[in-house]
C-alpha cells in the first residue's frame, strides 16, 4: 500500500487534481452523471469533495476512461514506440495490446526486445504479446526463427500480457510440438492466448477456442462473429488502413454479446490517425450506426481490460489508474484534455511533452540482397493460362483468378502484351539467400508507368515490389536497398517519391507529423500518377499480398502461395 496515496484517499493530504463539472460516462452501471472526479499518485481517489492542488473546470464536457487499442502492430504506424505514443494519446488512447511480430519477423528477439525497451517508461502503457508465429508459416523467409524456448523467458515479464495472434492454424490442427508448446506455456502462466482465424471451418474454430485461444480480430461478416462469441472468445471489431471491418460487424451487436466485443485498429498509418483518429474513431462510428455511447465507451474500454486482465483500468472508479479522456461531445468525440497514470499529456489534439527516443542500434541494418540475375522478375506462362492474385476493396482477402495471357515463343509474358496486368516479386532481404517469388496482380490495383517497392512485406517483410514494367521494377528495389529499407516509387528509371523507415525496415524515428506528411505526398502521387485503384491503400494492400495466411492467393519469396489449399502453386494455371 502507498502511504501517500492512502493518505489522499483519507483527505489527509490533497489530491493531485480534482477535475470538477463533467458527465461522467459510467461503464460499469451504464449511466452518465455529473460530478467530479479526483486523482492522486497516478490513480482515481473518488468523487467526492477532495481538496486538489490542482482543480480543472470540465466545462459540463463528457469525461471518459482512457481508451484502449486490444490489437495493434506499432511498426504498422511507420513510427518507433515513443513517436506512436505521441501520436495517439491526443486523441485519447492510454493502453494498446501490441504484437511486434512485425520487427520480430526481421531481427527476432533482438526485436521483440527493443520493443519492450522503447515502450518502457512512456505515458502511453503498451502491453506486448508475444509473437506466436516467426515466420508466420514454415513456408516463410524471415529474418528469424522464434521457437517455444526463445519466448518463455519473457512471459514472467509484467507488461507481457500473453501469445499474439495464433496465425498458424494448420500447425496447431497437426498438433506442431512448438506451437502447442508455446500455447501451453502461455496458459500455464495465465495469460491470455490471440486468435487469427479468417474464413476458418465450424470445427476447426471449435479446436481454436478448446486449446485456448481466447480472441480474434480477423471476423469480416456477422455470422463470424455470433460463431466466435458463441465459442466464448472476445471478439475484435477492426477498423485499419487497409481492412475495414467495423461496419460490417456492428449489425450483429446485440445488448447480450456487446460485452464480448471491443475494438482494435490492427494495421494503421499514421495520416490515417491523424485525420481521423485512433481507436475514439472505432467508437465515433459504432455511435453513428446507432449504437448507444456508453456501449460504445465500454467496447473501448472496459471489455478491452477484462479481456486481457488489466483489472486496474478500464472504468472511471476508486483506485483504477487515472487514464481519462475529456471529450466534447458524444457525438463527434473530440478529445479535450487526457491524462495517462495521472499525468496531463495532451490537450486539443497537441502533447504537452516531447518523448524520449531509444536507439535502434543495429536494427538500422536490416536489408542485405543477394545479387540479382539479369532479369529476376521473368514470368513464363507455356499454356497461356495463368493464376492471377485478385483485390477486394478494403479487404485482406485476395481471390485467385484465372486469366488468359499472350506469350512469347518460349511461354514469357510481358506486360506490355497484357494490358490489365502487373508483375509483383518478393525478394527475400534477410540473410542474402537470393531467393525471389515473382507472380501476377490484378490490374485493377492501377499502378500506371511505374513501380513501387517496399521492405514493408507482412510478415515476413522482404523487399515486395509490383510495377507495370520491370525495368522500373529493378530500379525501385535497388533504391530501397540503398535507403535500407522504406518506400520507394519509380517512374520511367527515376526515383519519384520516397519515405526512408530505417528502424527495421518498418519505422521511423522522426516525428509522427512529418512521416505521415511524406506519407501523404507519396498517397497523392499514387492516385494521381499511379492511377492506384480508390479500393485499395497503395502501401497497405500492396504489403498484405505477401502474407501467406489470409486466403485465397498470395506470395512469398518462395512463390505463389495458395492459402485455401496450404501449397505452393505455380504462375501457369496449367501445372
Amino acid at each position: 500500500m502507498n502511504k501517500q496515496f492512502w493518505a489522499m484517499v483519507t483527505g489527509r493530504e490533497p489530491a493531485d487534481v480534482r477535475i470538477d463539472n463533467v458527465r461522467i460516462v459510467d461503464v460499469f452501471s451504464g449511466e452518465i452523471r455529473e460530478g467530479s472526479v479526483s486523482m492522486g499518485q497516478g490513480r482515481i481517489l473518488g468523487f467526492g469533495p477532495f481538496e486538489a492542488r490542482t482543480v480543472v473546470d470540465g466545462a459540463g464536457r463528457w469525461l471518459l476512461p482512457g481508451l484502449i487499442d486490444g490489437h495493434v502492430h506499432i511498426e504498422s504506424s511507420m513510427l518507433c514506440p515513443a513517436r506512436f505514443a505521441e501520436l495517439v494519446l491526443p486523441f485519447g488512447t492510454t493502453t494498446v495490446v501490441a504484437d511486434p511480430h512485425e520487427i520480430a519477423n526481421v531481427k527476432g528477439m533482438d526485436g521483440i526486445r527493443y520493443m519492450l525497451e522503447a515502450s518502457r517508461d512512456l505515458p502511453l502503457d503498451v502491453r506486448i504479446m508475444l509473437p506466436s508465429c516467426v515466420p508466420a508459416l514454415p513456408v516463410e523467409d524471415a529474418g528469424a526463427v522464434l521457437r517455444a524456448e526463445d519466448i518463455a523467458p519473457l512471459l514472467s515479464e509484467k507488461r507481457v500480457g500473453g501469445l499474439a495472434e495464433m496465425m498458424n492454424v494448420p500447425g496447431l490442427m497437426a498438433g506442431d510440438d512448438d506451437v502447442l508448446e508455446k500455447m501451453s506455456m502461455t496458459l500455464d502462466a495465465g495469460k491470455v492466448i490471440d486468435g487469427h482465424s479468417p474464413l476458418v471451418p465450424e470445427e476447426t474454430l471449435e479446436a481454436c477456442a478448446a486449446l485456448g485461444v481466447g480472441t480474434d480480430h480477423e471476423c469480416t461478416t456477422q455470422e463470424e462473429l455470433e460463431a466466435r462469441v458463441a465459442c466464448g472468445m472476445y471478439v475484435l471489431l477492426r477498423e485499419g488502413s487497409a481492412s475495414r471491418d467495423l461496419m460490417h460487424l456492428l449489425p450483429a451487436l446485440t445488448p447480450a454479446n456487446q460485452r464480448r466485443c471491443l475494438f482494435c485498429t490492427d494495421d494503421r498509418h499514421p495520416s490515417d490517425i491523424l485525420e481521423r483518429g485512433h481507436i475514439i474513431n472505432n467508437v465515433r462510428m459504432a455511435v453513428r450506426f446507432g449504437l448507444d455511447p456508453v456501449s460504445a465507451v465500454r467496447m473501448a474500454t472496459l471489455n478491452a481490460a477484462e479481456c486481457y486482465g488489466l483489472r486496474d483500468r478500464g472504468g472511471i472508479a476508486p483506485g483504477r489508474r487515472a487514464d481519462l479522456v475529456l471529450v466534447e461531445d458524444l457525438k463527434d468525440f473530440r478529445v479535450i484534455s487526457c491524462w495517462a497514470g495521472g499525468e496531463l499529456v495532451a490537450e486539443e489534439g497537441k502533447m504537452l511533452r516531447s518523448l524520449p527516443v531509444r536507439d535502434a542500434g543495429e536494427l538500422c541494418s536490416s536489408v542485405v540482397l543477394a545479387p540479382l540475375p539479369e532479369r529476376p522478375f521473368s514470368v513464363r506462362v507455356p499454356s497461356g493460362r495463368a493464376r492471377v492474385i485478385g483485390l477486394r476493396p478494403h479487404s485482406l482477402i485476395t481471390d485467385c483468378l484465372q486469366r488468359s495471357v499472350k506469350t512469347g515463343p518460349d511461354g514469357e509474358v510481358e506486360l506490355a502484351d497484357n494490358p490489365g496486368l502487373l508483375k509483383i516479386a518478393v525478394l527475400e532481404r534477410h540473410h542474402a539467400t537470393g531467393k525471389i517469388g515473382v507472380g501476377l496482380l490484378d490490374g485493377k490495383y492501377g499502378l500506371k508507368n511505374g513501380a513501387i517497392a517496399t521492405t514493408i512485406a507482412h510478415d515476413s517483410h522482404n523487399i515486395v515490389v509490383a510495377g507495370d514494367n520491370e525495368a522500373d521494377m529493378l530500379v525501385a528495389v535497388h533504391e530501397v536497398e540503398k535507403r535500407q529499407g522504406g518506400i520507394v516509387m519509380v517512374s520511367e528509371g527515376r526515383v519519384i517519391a520516397e519515405l526512408p523507415l530505417p528502424v527495421g525496415g518498418l519505422m521511423s524515428e522522426r516525428p509522427a507529423e512529418e512521416v505521415s506528411a511524406r506519407l501523404n505526398e507519396l498517397l497523392a502521387l499514387a492516385s494521381s500518377h499511379y492511377h492506384i485503384w480508390e479500393g485499395a491503400d497503395a502501401f497497405m494492400t500492396l504489403s498484405f499480398l505477401a502474407l501467406p495466411v489470409i486466403p485465397s492467393l498470395k506470395i512469398t519469396a518462395r512463390g505463389l502461395f495458395d492459402v485455401d489449399r496450404f501449397t505452393f502453386v505455380d504462375v501457369d494455371a496449367a501445372r
